[in-house]
């Protein structure tokens, strides 16, 4: 709950006029508390889990022509029952664990310094703590991942998550309630480290759960924006461990793909990718010259 009763008081503590979009959040958050827009990222998680997901699940049920060269999977279909299935146990783990979570773990928010006070962050501010939130997050994931990966983990955690070899949307927040509290604590993390305002938390918690379910859309789009990120992983990257399974020791990527790289749990990767190119240069040579043979054939 912000400390001033009226726009003039919180401009007489600042200093200044307030910005337009410190006029609205003080319109908005002026009466609330401190827990309850903390909270409000239970409905903005909702939203994420429930809409982002879409476009690319009903690319898979409609198969419009000329959009399965883009699935990276291509034969492996789910039917709309199976999409539902997975939807509704995502849902049931969101609102058992993830909402629970969320709601429990206010405590930790106020201690570690998260505000919700004015003045607001700049634009630079709140986009330098995302880059570092998901520096943080990247790195550690990387490591639980590889973690979960380990024998007893696996079978009794991880497996859960591969259940779907060639993932969709919904998936990607598809686990064991362990793994969904374990692969929570990197997200912490940043926040933890380098606090900013509630508003920085909203976003990163909401863009996380973006990437996660980008990278098991099933969809490797070229007019994605995410392909001028910088050692973005992606769909593609992702899926080749979902391909793989529980014999994967390939791509544990979170988002950025450098730890693979520089750990050497790459390889399997990059070895398909450049056996595809050569299959596909070798296809294209071989249609060229049947293609000129036909022709030579058709001039004598």
């Amino acid at each position: 709950m912000l400390p001033y009763r009226t726009i003039a008081d919180a401009e007489a503590a600042l200093g200044r006029s307030l910005t337009s979009a410190e006029a609205l959040w003080f319109d908005y958050s002026a009466a609330k508390s401190d827990y309850f827009l903390y909270c409000h990222n239970i409905l903005f998680l909702f939203l994420v889990f429930s809409l982002v997901p879409l476009p690319t699940v009903l690319l898979q049920l409609a198969r419009p022509s000329g959009f399965d060269r883009f699935k990276i999977q291509p034969k492996v279909r789910l039917s709309s029952s199976k999409i539902f299935k997975c939807y509704k146990d995502v849902m049931k783990i969101f609102f058992l664990v993830v909402g629970l979570f969320q709601l429990a773990s206010y405590p930790t928010v106020k201690m570690v310094g998260i505000r919700t006070g004015l003045p607001l962050p700049s634009f630079w501010e709140i986009v330098a703590q995302l880059l570092i939130y998901f520096s943080i997050e990247d790195y550690t994931s990387y490591w639980m991942h590889r973690w979960l990966h380990c024998k007893w983990w696996y079978e009794k955690i991880h497996r859960v998550h591969h259940e779907y070899t060639a993932p969709i949307g919904f998936a990607g927040s598809y686990a064991h309630w362990a793994e969904i509290l374990i692969l929570g604590i990197p997200s912490f993390l940043g926040p933890a480290f380098v606090p900013g305002h509630m508003i920085t938390l909203w976003l990163w918690f909401a863009l996380r759960q973006i990437v996660a379910i980008d990278t098991h859309s099933g969809y490797d789009l070229p007019w994605s924006p995410a392909k001028y990120i910088p050692f973005y992983g992606g769909a593609d990257h992702h899926d080749y461990h979902h391909y793989v399974g529980g014999l994967s020791h390939s791509n544990f990527a979170s988002v950025f793909t450098y730890c693979d790289f520089i750990y050497g749990t790459d390889k399997g990767y990059r070895y398909q990718k450049k056996l595809l190119r050569k299959m596909k240069e070798d296809r294209i040579k071989e249609e060229w010259k049947s293609d000129h043979s036909t022709r030579d054939l058709k001039d004598d």
